[in-house]
């Protein structure tokens, strides 16, 4: 027996979407599969590296633990809410101080990095790497990441 799939609607990088989702699906694979926004990725599916970062209603959530209807009649940003004509200040940023290597990560910890920046949570290195915790990155190290964050803070790349 099957379940029935639902009707999900809610407010994505500011455009109203609908999906029929199955009950127990995640958000992480509505936003990859029914949006098609694959800068969303998935690293471990149990919400311990941040690669699946999202801002749901202004908090910062890991879109691998959310059920998808969960979200209902929510607003969701996810990476691609960063693209533009021009980068974003911390897209510069990162640009700028080399914050991204392979890539795997860098749009979990952009989409960390602009709501920390958006909630003025950082006002020091220490602040940075605290809020930056839940954000693995096996390449980087995080200092040039760190970096990135504390240049966009201050207004520079």
């Amino acid at each position: 027996m099957s379940m029935q799939k639902i009707l999900l609607k809610l407010t994505v990088n500011g455009e109203a979407r609908e999906a029929l989702v199955h009950p127990m699906a995640r958000l992480l694979d509505v936003v990859r599969e029914d949006f098609g926004l694959t800068g969303t990725k998935e690293g471990c599916g149990e919400g311990e590296c941040g690669a699946c970062s999202v801002i749901l209603d202004g908090s910062l959530v890991n879109a691998c633990l959310v059920p998808a209807i969960q979200a209902q009649g929510s607003t969701l940003r996810t990476v691609e809410s960063l693209a533009g004509a021009d980068l974003s200040p911390l897209q510069e940023a990162f640009l700028h101080h080399g914050g991204a290597q392979c890539g795997f990560c860098t749009p979990g910890m952009l989409v960390a990095g602009t709501h920390l920046l958006e909630t003025h949570a950082v006002q020091d290195e220490a602040g940075a790497r605290e809020g930056l915790a839940g954000n693995l990155c096996r390449c980087t190290g995080y200092v040039k990441i760190v970096d990135a964050l504390l240049a966009a803070r201050e207004g520079r790349p």
